[in-house]
């Protein structure tokens, strides 16, 4: 499996408005992609609920894990990306 480690770029962190940003995006991918704390277990990152329950702030290293590179690389630049500007 395929895995990049990013920081959180939300200023308020993975909260409802980019969890779902995000689930949305590994929806329409069509591929599993989970994220996770560093030595937390991992979470579908197709489900904006389980997005929340990691409670990632800002700043937070998360790290992003899937078989398929471009999913991965999308779903890092969205976890990357302040979803709140």
């Amino acid at each position: 499996m395929l895995q990049t480690t990013v920081e959180v770029g939300s200023s308020i962190g993975l909260h409802a408005r980019p969890a779902n940003i995000i689930a949305e995006a590994v929806q329409a991918a069509g591929v599993p992609v989970t994220l996770s704390l560093a030595g937390g277990d991992p979470v579908d990152a197709g489900s904006a609920l389980m997005i929340m329950t990691l409670g990632a702030t800002q700043g937070t290293p998360v790290v992003v894990s899937s078989d398929d590179q471009a999913a991965l690389d999308k779903v890092a630049a969205l976890v990357a990306a302040d979803l709140d500007a």
